[in-house]
């Protein structure tokens, strides 16, 4: 036997552990520890395709599936293609599963959302009636407050539900995405409800992959299923509390589980090289003291940290030096081969938006909680608007494609929708022209060579001509426009006493920036820009990875490498948390540091830029992350 097959081998037990858990007669809810590159994915189809080996007739004839519940839609789909789209596994992500629970509870949710609604209004109205009449923050309630109203008294005639896990689904019974959780989530958790019963029903086998990540609302339903029914009932959960990389997910899964689970830990790394397992083993030893072994067939590969000043001038210059020089010290010249040949990695959405080129988007979305992961997984609705319709849209205008379009308009446009054109009868050809002439007004947004419109002045075309469907968010800051109109001008006074609701001063700052920008976020979302960040490289590997260490560039106040290296002690809040047991800004960049390292198939190079680079070399010298050859003080 090789030692590489002995390498497949030495986790087999924990995949008998899982099927074990699986059985149907006598179910044993599990956490699966599975750190980076542990082969996660091919444990888990292991077992489905066992499952469905071995249990499928029974679950056929009980009328019964297994549920998988994955991060991704590609996700989805690898895990589908290689179990060849069988229809006993169902494959989904976390919103489409809440909706397939949901989607038929038409009056309940008609109830819940009377029920939400009627309590957002009136807590709007006991704002209002602590507010400043006139304000800014005045105009914007009674809008929101009217918008509510107006969705209250629909309700009653809505007949269906609806929702698009992509969110372009829009119209009176649309469902947004957090509206999906949040239903899902109480009815889940009503004690005289039946959708628990359901579950358990259709799924007696429910497996959540990057359980870490997955909203904590959420989660507290699953567990408190799974308590109500642990001997019917299987919550397989898969991840690894190091890799959590969004704050919604629930903090303190791992202690939070009962101590019935079984928490199989599979041991092996298969995708990093000797040296890079042992170096993030390092970083994630004081945590929870999970350690992994490396494959005995891989080569040690390498590791290098170079530390820069903060005031470095060029920094593009000088990562380029860093990889010149891993070109030398690895011999692998693919390090410079072209920009692509290796994948720069970032702290924080700031530097990656900052250098791709859609910083001022970014930095103005990016100050409200509640849009926040929207913006960084790309599925903000306000936002969609402009990537989906409005982007494309204007790039088939830019080389006269008039095809692309028709395509776009006909696809996408209320204008000519099928309820639109139906309505229309034999003036159809109005709605053409109609169309035509909005189509011409958005060009002429371009006309001047040198032109560039903000988001604002596109949106104000698609709102004229209804040329697509718009958030309400975005429709209630345009009628706040309107409403405000030039000669309301409350005092300063007044204005600071009731300010504006972050989200509304976040989208108004957005609009107001240039809409050049949404090119380069959108191929940022989509993994088509030369950098990324943590969270846009989850569950991805490549052979060559620098990561670009900056908390100047990054501007960030969750994460602090600065600490975390020692160049910056901790502050009172730090030291708040850490004797509270709550997590603190070297805790959330300990774990981001893992995740980005343990990226690296073949060599990793870490360019840290500091306000002290000799503490940062001590420190991480000290912590046995990096031995003193591998650490290089770099000059500007």
């Amino acid at each position: 036997m090789t030692a590489g097959v002995d390498d497949d081998i030495v986790d087999s037990a924990v995949d008998e552990e899982l099927y074990a858990c699986s059985d149907l007669d006598s179910p044993k809810s599990f956490l699966l520890f599975a750190g980076a590159g542990s082969g996660k994915t091919r444990s888990l189809v292991s077992l489905l395709e066992r499952l469905r080996t071995e249990k499928g007739r029974r679950l056929w004839l009980g009328r019964r599936k297994v549920r998988v519940i994955t991060y991704t839609n590609a996700a989805c789909d690898e895990i589908n293609r290689r179990l060849g789209f069988d229809p006993l596994i169902e494959v989904s992500t976390i919103h489409s599963f809440c909706w397939s629970l949901i989607e038929t509870f038409h009056t309940d949710i008609r109830e819940w959302l009377r029920t939400t609604i009627q309590q957002e209004i009136s807590e709007l109205r006991a704002l209002a009636a602590r507010g400043r009449a006139g304000t800014k923050a005045a105009i914007d309630r009674e809008l929101s407050i009217t918008s509510k109203e107006r969705r209250l008294a629909r309700l009653d005639d809505i007949r269906t539900f609806t929702y698009s896990p992509t969110g372009d689904r829009q119209g009176r019974g649309a469902l947004g995405h957090s509206e999906v959780l949040a239903i899902a989530a109480d009815f889940l958790i009503q004690v005289d409800g039946i959708l628990p019963e359901i579950l358990v029903n259709q799924y007696p086998i429910l497996l959540i992959d990057e359980s870490q990540d997955t909203t904590r609302r959420l989660m507290d339903a699953f567990l408190t299923v799974q308590a109500a029914n642990r001997e019917r009932f299987c919550l397989g959960l898969f991840g690894d509390m190091m890799q959590r990389i969004y704050a919604d997910g629930k903090v303190g899964l791992a202690e939070a589980l009962p101590d019935d689970w079984a928490r199989p830990a599979k041991v092996m790394n298969h995708r990093c090289p000797p040296r890079v397992v042992q170096l993030i083993n390092k970083i994630r030893e004081i945590v929870d003291g999970q350690q992994q072994r490396p494959r005995t067939d891989k080569p040690e590969g390498t590791v290098r940290f170079f530390v820069l000043g903060s005031n470095t001038t060029d920094k593009r210059d000088a990562e380029a030096r860093i990889a010149d020089r891993m070109a030398q010290i690895t011999g692998d010249q693919e390090w410079i081969s072209t920009p692509a040949s290796y994948k720069t990695l970032t702290l924080e959405h700031h530097m990656a938006a900052r250098r791709a080129g859609f910083f001022q988007l970014f930095e103005a979305l990016q100050q409200d909680d509640s849009l926040r992961t929207g913006l960084l997984d790309g599925s903000l609705p306000s936002l969609r608007l402009f990537t989906n319709d409005v982007l494309p849209l204007v790039q088939a205008l830019r080389v006269n494609d008039a095809f692309a379009v028709a395509a776009l308009t006909r696809q996408r446009s209320p204008l000519l929708s099928a309820a639109a054109l139906k309505a229309a009868g034999d003036k159809q050809e109005d709605l053409l022209a109609e169309i035509q002439t909005a189509v011409s007004c958005l060009a002429a947004l371009w006309s001047d060579a040198n032109a560039s419109p903000t988001f604002l002045e596109v949106l104000q075309v698609v709102s004229k001509f209804r040329l697509f469907e718009i958030p309400e968010l975005l429709t209630n800051i345009l009628r706040r426009i309107h409403a405000a109109g030039p000669d309301v001008a409350p005092s300063a006074e007044d204005e600071a006493a009731d300010p504006q609701d972050t989200t509304t001063v976040a989208l108004q700052n957005f609009l107001m920036t240039p809409f050049e920008e949404i090119g380069p976020y959108a191929d940022y979302v989509s993994g088509l820009a030369s950098s990324a960040t943590h969270q846009g490289v989850k569950g991805l590997e490549f052979p060559r990875v620098m990561i670009v260490i900056d908390d100047e560039e990054a501007r960030g106040f969750l994460f602090s490498y600065e600490k975390l290296f020692g160049a910056k002690g901790k502050s009172d809040t730090d030291a708040k948390n850490e004797a509270e047991g709550k997590e603190t800004a070297i805790d959330r960049t300990r774990r981001l540091f893992y995740v980005t390292c343990s990226r690296a198939e073949q060599s990793l190079a870490v360019a840290a830029y500091s306000a002290n680079p000799a503490a940062v070399r001590e420190t991480v010298i000290r912590q046995g992350w990096f031995s003193e050859d591998e650490v290089e003080m770099l000059a500007h």
